[in-house]
């Protein structure tokens, strides 16, 4: 991690910071690096599958705290430093809020964005989103989430070659945090890297984002198990009890 103010919650250093001051540090990284070489800043994000995940698999705590930035993009999380950490984080970083803060200003900046992840379709229709949004974004590039490793070097090479100044990683977890990880080191012609989760599928509006005020409260994810049963019940109810379990015996 880089020297940048933390609170401990459920053993991850999550970044003291807003959507805001989140995203003029990404547009200023990614200045910063135009032109340099070596490795992009990485920033990535935790949330209650997340806090699960490292309690359980001590491969992936390693892989997340290798990121020089941690969001907290989960509202449990900021409610419960706000009650009883030393440091409260000031507001939830959920990356679905942030992409529209950092687009905003790269369009003025002259930023560019590269898109990696989902569907074809979904991808497609995430970027074009954006561009009508952001009359001035700038994509250089953009690729669909569905490749095999044998892929990964010519994929990493394109992106390389197309040198996006912010790259937004959206192939899920674990599996975007394993991407960064392998290749983290060779994305050389990349400033800023940020993994996204679902992100190009609420762009797309393929998925739809729980009203404000569950979002508030911290209930974003009964509104998305509302939506989507099958798939995420489960995981909600055994992923909760650990994230929970994970913030009471391991925060600071």
């Amino acid at each position: 991690m880089t020297d940048w103010p933390t609170s401990f919650l459920g053993r991850l250093p999550i970044a003291q910071t807003d959507i805001e001051s989140s995203a003029k540090g990404f547009v200023a990284h990614a200045l910063t690096k135009r032109g340099n070489a070596g490795r992009p800043f990485y920033s990535t994000s935790a949330n209650g599958q997340v806090l699960a995940l490292c309690g359980s698999d001590a491969g992936f705590l390693a892989l997340m705290r290798k990121a020089d930035q941690i969001h907290a993009d989960g509202m449990p999380m900021v409610l419960y430093s706000r009650m009883f950490s030393k440091r409260p984080l000031a507001e939830r970083v959920a990356t679905t809020d942030l992409v529209h803060a950092v687009a905003s200003r790269a369009a003025e900046a002259g930023i560019s964005f590269y898109f990696l992840g989902a569907s074809e379709d979904v991808n497609a229709r995430a970027v074009e989103v954006m561009q009508a949004r952001y009359p001035g974004l700038v994509f250089a590039g953009r690729r669909n989430g569905y490749f095999g490793r044998d892929e990964e070097a010519g994929i990493v090479d394109a992106i390389n070659a197309a040198r996006p100044d912010i790259l937004w990683i959206g192939l899920g977890v674990p599996l975007e945090q394993e991407f960064v990880d392998r290749n983290l080191e060779k994305l050389t012609g990349v400033g800023v890297i940020k993994t996204s989760g679902g992100l190009f599928d609420f762009i797309s509006g393929k998925n739809k984002r729980a009203p404000a005020w569950m979002q508030k409260a911290g209930l974003e994810w009964v509104y998305r198990a509302w939506l989507e049963p099958r798939r995420l019940a489960v995981r909600y109810l055994t992923t909760n009890p650990k994230a929970i379990g994970a913030l009471i015996r391991h925060s600071a």
